[in-house]
């Protein structure tokens, strides 16, 4: 009998509902719906408590191909949460082009380092876009961060590819503007990226 099929006759074997099991678990009718269904399973804490509430032990619940899926895909989700957060912060981090001083500003014959608010010596347009490049990036990094627990497919398939394509964008505007140390900060950001998604795979 497959792990589903166990959990429903289980269930039903306890004068159980859907719901019901769903509360003594912790969790949302919903999710008790989607193990049932077979497409998905629960998490260890959660197969713990199951196990429990229904007087049957881990072993007889699962068999070992089931509990070594169960594993990996947690393991899978813990990495995928942190790679997630350490993306957010990385992204929050370019919110401090507002007030460290990284850009050059042109003063004469020579250069003076100030944050992106003091910065006078481009054109507006350009001064502009370095605006939005910066609160765009910071604005994803909070999005990111707020939205940890957010198990939506569409945000989970997008959410690093488009913070990825910020820092590509940010890198190649900075160079555009020739601002060397601003390209610099980005492009550490970008690699730091890079090594976390060489990692996770």
């Amino acid at each position: 009998m497959e792990f589903n099929e166990k959990i429903q006759h289980l269930r039903a074997k306890a004068g159980l509902t859907q719901e019901q099991l769903a509360e003594r678990l912790f969790v949302s009718r919903v999710t008790v719906s989607k193990w049932e269904s077979g497409r998905g399973y629960p998490n260890i804490e959660s197969l713990k408590l199951m196990a429990k509430v229904l007087s049957i032990s881990i072993d007889d619940l699962l068999s070992n191909d089931e509990l070594l899926t169960i594993a990996e895909h947690q393991t899978r989700e813990t990495s995928r949460d942190t790679r997630s957060l350490i993306f957010g912060i990385l992204d929050f981090m370019v919110a401090l082009l507002l007030v460290l001083p990284f850009f050059g500003n042109q003063n004469g014959a020579h250069v003076d380092a100030v944050a992106l608010p003091a910065l006078t010596s481009i054109s507006r347009n350009i001064l502009l876009v370095s605006y939005v490049m910066v609160i765009a990036t910071a604005l994803f990094g909070v999005a990111e961060l707020a939205l940890q627990n957010f198990r939506n497919a569409l945000w989970l398939r997008l959410s690093v590819p488009s913070s990825s394509c910020l820092s590509v964008l940010g890198v190649l505007f900075f160079i555009m503007t020739r601002q060397p140390y601003v390209c610099t900060f980005l492009l550490g950001l970008l690699l730091t990226k890079g090594v976390l998604l060489i990692k996770s795979r």
